[in-house]
């Protein structure tokens, strides 16, 4: 019998795609320690910045989303397409993988199908609730698909091939010492720290609403780790100061995680996902511009039990400041935010997804 695990995942674009890719091929590696691990992306995503640092394997292509607003980009997306494929070709040829693992990026388009063209059995990572473009294009392709949320099922046609495994978080992603965190940022242990997460990318709602409140935080005692997103930092980087820490992307998450008393964020299902494991008091401000609105309704299942804060994007910039106060200062909601959310917690799912992919490669061997 022929031992061959070779494993390829297409992941990247956003820490949302790229993180629980990375948490599921950690699991192979100890599982499957000999398994063999390739990630593809693209070269001015995270993943580019990521991958290489965990010591991962990493080739790219040159693919980018279609956006939804007409834009000259569009006009090269048929051209990256047919090149991405072409390198996507070429990759799997060399690499032989005997699975193929797509998290919902765009650079799983090419990746997969090129994958599948080449035998190799396909595993699909839906993180969100309302399913992405590319995971329901690929569908036919795919040999299984994990899902974060039960609302994800009624938008996909073959229900055989459906798991409810929960979104893979980090193995690695563990509270540490909250006066060391404290002390990493340079940041007083003695005042309430809040902080503030846009995502990789960023969101510009959030970072203007805490700028227009950061005199009112600083009055009130609270410190701030704020992660402004590469496309805001520059903007933003004037703010720092000895309480209010400026970062574009923060990549010791489990040090900011440590340090917060309540944390600020967009309802992102990779978010969701690590503060329930953590049991974080968090402040869920979801974004608009998602399909089906399906940040607002997984925030709104958290806030409806009680296990999460909702506020609406559209109202943020007036309420935020009175909100975060009321809430940070409240150390009776933030225990009880903290046992709630613990609830909703999927610890093992990075292990039973791992578990599946092995045994999706084993069944590709022949005596």
């Amino acid at each position: 019998m022929k031992n061959n695990y070779n494993f390829i995942f297409a992941a990247g674009g956003t820490g949302g795609h790229l993180y629980p890719a990375v948490a599921v091929a950690e699991q192979i590696k100890i599982l499957k320690p000999e398994s063999n691990i390739l990630f593809v992306g693209t070269k001015k995503k995270i993943e580019a910045r990521v991958i290489p640092k965990l010591g991962y394997k990493f080739k790219t292509i040159w693919i980018s989303g279609f956006s939804r607003k007409l834009t000259f980009k569009n006009l090269l997306f048929p051209i990256k397409l047919v090149v991405g494929t072409i390198q996507s070709f070429f990759i799997n040829m060399s690499f032989k993988p005997r699975v193929a693992i797509g998290a919902g990026a765009y650079v799983s388009g090419p990746v997969i199908s090129m994958a599948k063209l080449f035998g190799a059995k396909i595993t699909l990572l839906e993180q969100n609730s309302f399913p992405g473009i590319t995971n329901r294009m690929l569908e036919k392709r795919a040999d299984q698909i994990h899902l974060s949320f039960e609302d994800s099922k009624k938008y996909f046609k073959d229900q055989s091939k459906l798991k409810l495994t929960g979104n893979p978080i980090r193995t690695t992603l563990r509270t540490q010492d909250r006066i060391a965190s404290l002390k990493h940022y340079n940041l007083s242990e003695n005042k309430k720290t809040l902080l503030v997460l846009g995502g990789s990318l960023g969101a510009a709602s959030i970072n203007n609403a805490v700028k227009a409140n950061l005199e009112l935080f600083a009055q009130s005692d609270i410190q701030i780790i704020w992660q402004t997103g590469e496309l805001y930092f520059d903007k933003y980087k004037e703010f720092e100061s000895e309480s209010t820490k400026v970062l574009s992307f923060i990549a010791e998450m489990e040090m900011a995680y440590s340090a917060c008393n309540l944390v600020l964020a967009r309802a992102g299902a990779t978010t969701i996902a690590e503060v329930a494991y953590l049991g974080l008091p968090v402040l869920f401000v979801p974004s608009k511009n998602v399909a089906a609105n399906h940040q607002f309704k997984n925030a709104k299942s958290l806030f409806d039990n009680d296990a999460a804060l909702l506020l609406e994007d559209d109202s943020l910039e007036n309420k935020l400041g009175e909100s975060v106060i009321s809430s940070i200062t409240n150390d009776e909601l933030l225990q009880r935010l903290r046992k709630n959310i613990k609830r909703y917690s999927k610890p093992n799912a990075a292990k039973d997804i791992a578990i599946d992919v092995i045994n999706l490669a084993e069944s590709t061997w022949k005596n």
